[in-house]
């Protein structure tokens, strides 16, 4: 399910709950035409990405990534990934340089996604 909402006094498509898998590049284009000219940031629930999506080695992740970033929309990965972080160093680091920058985020809660908003704007 996918509805406009306001986090951290951000416009945010936020992509949660039940709702088709992103599985495709072309699932992650869809979101961004739904988001693109009503939200700065689209919010995806974890469970809602391919399980490819955090196996690098298979480059979907980079896919999905780069088209968020193209369109400069925000991608903030909204969820527990304790698991698949810690069966993948190059998964681990990928969250840790991505939660440095402005693009791609990686946050447990919504909430973490508020505090992230919030201090980027000011």
């Amino acid at each position: 399910m996918e509805r406009l909402i306001e986090r951290g006094g951000v416009p945010v498509l936020l992509c949660d709950g039940p709702g088709a898998t992103i599985g495709e590049v072309q699932d992650a284009l869809d979101v961004i035409g739904a988001a693109f000219g009503r939200a700065d940031t689209v919010a995806i629930a974890a469970e809602r990405l391919d399980e490819r999506f955090f196996r690098l080695s298979t480059g979907f992740a980079g896919e999905i990534m780069q088209k968020f970033v193209n369109y400069r929309i925000r991608l903030a990965i909204v969820g527990d990934i304790s698991a698949q972080v810690a069966g993948s160093g190059a998964l681990r680091d990928l969250v840790r340089e991505s939660n440095e920058r402005d693009h791609v985020w990686f946050v447990p809660t919504l909430d973490d996604l508020d505090a992230l908003l919030v201090r980027r704007a000011g």
